[in-house]
């Protein structure tokens, strides 16, 4: 299975260059502890860290790939936060496309690593995905780099890459079919192109709402939309949560017009609150997640608490990347845990206790 199936729904990419690694059809599970204990007994998580690479960047960079497959193009000029240029290399490394990217100053080394191991060219830009002019200046040179002849510009962003994230409405389309009565979905946003492909994704099922969570320190979206603005705003990012540090508007304005149209809310998050939801994530329901991954979870106990969603909806959020994706996050939940070295014979007395 791939997001192939759902082909009809993506931008037309002819079958023959459609190139895949066995993204999508991610797992939809229940929540057996979280939700129960938050009053949403009918919460759920949609496990993307099950993708090829760990994320669900997978399902842009199989649509984006297979697009440059079948315009015979052979160099892709790409930027990323880690996820985006992880799913990239791979998929770049199974066609045989050179693939350079514009990396943002704080990317985790465990992304890093995972790009240089596809074979990935990468350059880690100063000020890039912190500062909005730095950020725009990064684009700017990438674009100039993809106007040349057999290069295509790839940015996990409908405002630059429509075709791959056509690929990404893959997500909702699942979502709906686990799921029928789907009420409320989550979802993270930096940019905001995953949301707006949920939403896109969804839109045939007016009863869905669609809510945008984001961290408090990178809040272009979230709360323009739930102040009724009618555009996102550029900030001066300073959250810590990897993967959502996006300081310009990017899809913001559309993915405000989508999920409002859909019922749905903006929901801005601290990384403290993250991070704990995270650690949550993993102890009471066996889900690693990278901070990234639990900011929609985050958000839909934040909207439960202030009474904004009812006990009885059909809630999904969108657990969007593996924990093994960014070591410094896991260091920081197990850093008091102990584990001792001890001798054979005290096991025993250890094992009893």
């Amino acid at each position: 299975m791939s997001i192939w199936r759902w082909a009809e729904h993506f931008e037309a990419i002819p079958e023959k260059a459609r190139i895949s690694l066995g993204e999508g059809d991610t797992p939809l599970i229940r929540s057996r502890s979280i939700g129960p204990a938050a009053g949403m007994p009918r919460l759920f998580f949609k496990l993307e860290s099950t993708n090829p690479t760990g994320s669900y960047k997978d399902r842009f960079a199989a649509a984006a790939v297979s697009d440059m497959i079948a315009r015979g193009q052979g160099r892709c000029v790409a930027t990323s936060s880690g996820n985006t240029g992880a799913a990239l290399a791979a998929y770049c490394a199974a066609a045989r496309i050179r693939c350079q990217i514009a990396i943002v100053e704080t990317a985790p080394e465990d992304k890093l690593r995972q790009m240089l191991a596809y074979g990935a060219e990468l350059y880690r830009v100063k000020g890039f995905g912190l500062d909005p002019q730095a950020t725009a200046d990064t684009f700017a040179l990438l674009q100039e780099a993809a106007n040349q002849p057999g290069a295509a510009l790839q940015i996990s962003a409908f405002k630059y890459c429509p075709m791959g994230m056509s690929g990404v409405r893959s997500l909702a389309l699942e979502i709906a079919e686990q799921l029928p009565e789907v009420d409320h979905v989550f979802s993270p946003a930096g940019g905001g192109g995953l949301t707006l492909a949920t939403a896109q994704g969804l839109q045939s099922r007016p009863d869905t709402a669609v809510h945008c969570v984001q961290p408090a320190g990178n809040d272009t979206i979230a709360t323009p939309l739930r102040e009724g603005k009618l555009a996102a705003r550029e900030v001066d990012c300073d959250s810590r949560i990897s993967g959502l540090q996006v300081a310009n508007v990017i899809d913001g304005d559309a993915v405000i017009d989508a999920c409002r149209a859909s019922g749905g809310d903006g929901h801005a998050v601290d990384d403290d609150f993250v991070w704990e939801v995270q650690r949550r994530l993993a102890e009471e329901e066996g889900v690693f997640a990278e901070p990234a991954g639990a900011v929609a979870l985050a958000g839909a106990l934040q909207a439960r608490a202030n009474g904004e969603i009812p006990e009885d909806g059909h809630i999904v959020c969108l657990v969007t990347g593996s924990g093994f994706k960014d070591s410094a996050s896991v260091e920081r939940l197990v850093s008091d845990a102990p584990c001792p070295i001890v001798e054979v014979q005290d096991l025993s007395g250890a094992l009893r206790r």
